[in-house]
């Protein structure tokens, strides 16, 4: 079994861990990223990244892809000397003060200092044609991708405060908003239930479940059933909002503080209940998930763990 020491381990490659990596290894730290897929993360579905501040493109090139974004963050994070594995972090364990992380491969590596920046995922609807079709009229950001389809018929999924925010965001390019819940109520906030309710760019259907999507290169129609019957209505997109899924089971593991809804809980210096342990992005608890959010949060995450590594070792800055 080999060990590998560095100074700060961060434990997923999206937009907050690989600027986690680069203001880590920015500040004279020995980082590694372990990341199990490829580096970018969700941001690497992203087809145009137009909101991420100054990513406009020049001359005739527009704003780069996700993809593209995603290998600037990690070109970037290497020329700083930051290293990189591709493998799935199992468990993490504190003893003696420094940080032990079990790798899949069954190797230790041991830092002074944790980032989790593992992110979440989109609670999906398991539906034919979802997976399909993701990217190409199915998606769960409004923000992101509402503005591809202005003015078009699209649906929204959902009943919850995400949900009834997004249609309203969504009803600001369209005037076609039809929000399906598969209850007979909202479960969102009163006044956010209200003003979609009063919405007139929004229709509203009850007790409706989207049972399929269908569609040739991208989203052509949805099968809906609505007290047992189906039926077949035209559409250009599917906004799905029924909730995300942090992955912050290493963060449980390790006894961190969690919120109802299961992400890490952090102080503004994106500081855990676990001295060292650090949180950064969409695992964290937050009210605003983007990736421009989520790169700051790591930029904050690599400066703090920097500042607790020389706390520990008796080098800190006095105050």
């Amino acid at each position: 079994m080999q060990n590998f020491d560095a100074d700060l381990i961060i434990i997923g490659g999206g937009p907050a861990g690989l600027t986690a990596a680069q203001y880590g290894a920015r500040a004279n730290l020995r980082v590694l990223l372990i990341e199990q897929l490829a580096p970018g993360g969700q941001a690497l579905n992203i087809d145009v990244l137009e909101n991420y501040p100054g990513n406009v493109g020049s001359g005739n090139a527009g704003p780069k892809s996700g993809f593209e974004f995603s290998q600037d963050l990690h070109r970037q994070a290497e020329a700083f000397g930051a290293a990189f594995l591709i493998d799935s972090a199992c468990s993490v364990k504190k003893e003696e003060g420094r940080f032990s992380v079990l790798a899949g491969n069954g190797e230790i590596r041991r830092a002074e200092a944790v980032i989790l920046a593992s992110g979440a995922k989109h609670r999906t609807l398991d539906i034919p044609g979802e997976a399909e079709f993701q990217g190409r009229g199915i998606s769960y950001c409004a923000t992101c991708d509402g503005p591809f389809f202005k003015g078009k018929k699209i649906f929204v999924v959902g009943g919850g405060d995400a949900a009834c925010d997004e249609a309203q965001y969504l009803a600001r390019l369209s005037p076609q908003i039809t929000l399906i819940h598969r209850r007979g109520m909202f479960r969102a906030q009163k006044a956010l239930a209200d003003r979609v309710l009063h919405n007139p760019g929004i229709s509203v259907r009850f007790n409706t479940v989207m049972k399929e999507i269908r569609g040739e290169k991208k989203v052509s129609s949805v099968i809906l059933e609505t007290d047992g019957k189906q039926s077949e209505e035209a559409a250009d997109a599917v906004f799905i909002f029924t909730g995300m899924i942090p992955q912050a089971g290493l963060a449980a593991g390790l006894g961190a503080a969690l919120d109802q809804s299961g992400y890490v809980i952090t102080d503004q210096n994106m500081a855990s209940s676990v001295p060292g342990f650090f949180a950064a992005g969409d695992v964290r608890a937050s009210p605003f998930r983007q990736v421009v959010v989520a790169a700051g949060e790591g930029a904050v995450a690599a400066h703090s763990a920097a500042a607790y590594i020389d706390e520990i070792r008796g080098s800190a800055y006095p105050v």
